[in-house]
């Protein structure tokens, strides 16, 4: 078979690569190609196309030229007439920009992070000139005592362009993560009827609950509303129903982040309390539907198109947003929240505390992450209550410090200005006990 070159960086597709590669958070990716676009070495970064418009074809042998650093992989496309691909140049799939590409200028004075991204996006573009990578797909149906087994692999014939990124022979890293983390079969050469000894293994194994997004997926569920898919042509088809903007993606994250709705765990993305109750209080499935704001979406988008009606969008809104409120009003269940100080707050402050304090067996001097119970429309912000001072504590209570978290069971309790909490209250361990 012919697997072709993968295909050029658009903003999202580029931000998933970075996460995947080098765990950027999609705003580090969004900052850095900004940079990169300021210093004029790569095109406009903003753009949800991965496809070139034709008039960048005769262009596309000046700007390989360009790319000195990567002389080894330019020269055999020297001197030919470079191939021009539909799934590369294709006008009606380009609106203001193009893919995200090199302009030619050579990159100076880049730092390390930049450097990173523009390898990407360089050995992405060199790669769509070269030719498929062809491979076998063999199948090998072996008899043991009139018992079939079967084993399926793939050898590379030809590597074509998998050269530009070093994995001729091999699955690179990106498919591998992309299969759940399976090692692809690459079998040797067997001759029909050749027989020889064989020891089986047994493989017990169970199915696994879906894996935490990281922010690699969690772009591309918010690109397709919710919807996952790895095809780039139902993708592509689904981008219509997205949900932000490829420009506005970044910081949609950013601020689960900074209202603490979720927190980071190595790569994984995971709900905090405050973010798994706000989702549970709010009744209404309308406000929280991934499938409307993608419908939102594209409704918008007819409407700038002028194949859908403006004022038939309005109106629908008002009628959706008149039964929520009197869904709401006529609730009377106290739904109720807890809101936490978020940690990276909290991290940012102990950044500046000597390192001698963590050895002692007292608190830092930041505040703990506090929780407290408001109710739903307060805003997040109002400051708790003084609670009574360290030196107001009777005595007898300071026989917790040093006992386990009864929270977490990792870290050991500490004492604080104004309450009890965890040794691992930087790793997200939120106990706390206020003096009584």
């Amino acid at each position: 078979g012919k697997e072709a070159p993968p295909r050029l960086f658009d903003l999202t597709s580029l931000q998933v690569e970075c996460n995947r590669k080098f765990a950027f958070s999609a705003d580090e990716t969004l900052k850095t190609i900004q940079s990169l676009y300021e210093k004029k070495v790569t095109t406009y970064p903003r753009v949800d196309t991965t496809f070139l418009s034709d008039d960048i074809y005769p262009k596309c042998p000046g700007i390989l030229k360009g790319l000195r650093d990567y002389q080894a992989l330019t020269a055999p496309l020297d001197g030919a007439t470079l191939p021009k691909s539909k799934k590369v140049f294709d006008n009606s799939k380009v609106t203001d920009h193009h893919a995200i590409i090199p302009t030619g200028q050579p990159p100076q004075n880049l730092t390390d992070m930049e450097r990173r991204v523009f390898d990407l996006i360089a050995r992405r573009f060199i790669a769509v000139f070269y030719p498929d990578c062809l491979f076998a797909t063999t199948t090998v149906i072996g008899e043991v005592e009139q018992i079939e087994f079967k084993v399926s692999g793939k050898q590379i014939l030809e590597p074509g362009w998998r050269v530009v990124f070093g994995t001729p022979s091999a699955q690179s890293q990106e498919e591998k993560e992309e299969k759940g983390g399976e090692e692809e079969n690459v079998l040797p050469a067997f001759v029909v009827g050749e027989s020889g000894p064989h020891l089986p293994d047994l493989y017990e194994k169970w199915t696994q609950p879906p894996r935490p997004y990281t922010e690699a997926t969690l772009l591309r569920a918010m690109e397709t509303a919710g919807k996952l898919v790895d095809n780039d042509e139902l993708r592509d088809a689904l981008k219509e129903n997205g949900i932000g903007r490829p420009s506005t993606r970044a910081a949609i994250i950013e601020t689960l982040f900074k209202r603490n709705y979720i927190r980071k765990e190595k790569k994984n993305l995971i709900a905090t309390p405050t973010g798994v109750e706000l989702v549970q209080i709010i009744h209404e499935e309308l406000l929280k539907s991934a499938e409307l704001t993608g419908i939102w979406e594209k409704k918008l988008r007819e409407i700038e198109k002028k194949t859908y009606d403006a004022r038939q969008f309005l109106e629908e809104l008002k009628q959706m947003v008149s039964e929520i409120v009197m869904s709401v009003l006529s609730d009377n269940t106290n739904r109720r929240i807890t809101i936490q100080e978020a940690v990276a707050q909290t991290e940012e402050k102990a950044k500046k505390e000597p390192k001698k304090r963590e050895r002692k067996a007292s608190a830092p001097k930041e505040k703990k992450p506090k929780t407290e119970s408001k109710e739903t429309g307060k805003s997040p912000s109002v400051p708790a209550p003084a609670a009574a001072t360290a030196s107001s504590a009777p005595d007898h209570t300071d026989a917790l410090v040093g006992q386990p978290c009864p929270l977490c069971g990792k870290g050991t309790v500490i004492k604080g200005k104004t309450a009890y909490g965890c040794s691992e209250w930087r790793n997200g361990c939120t106990y706390r006990k206020s003096f009584e």
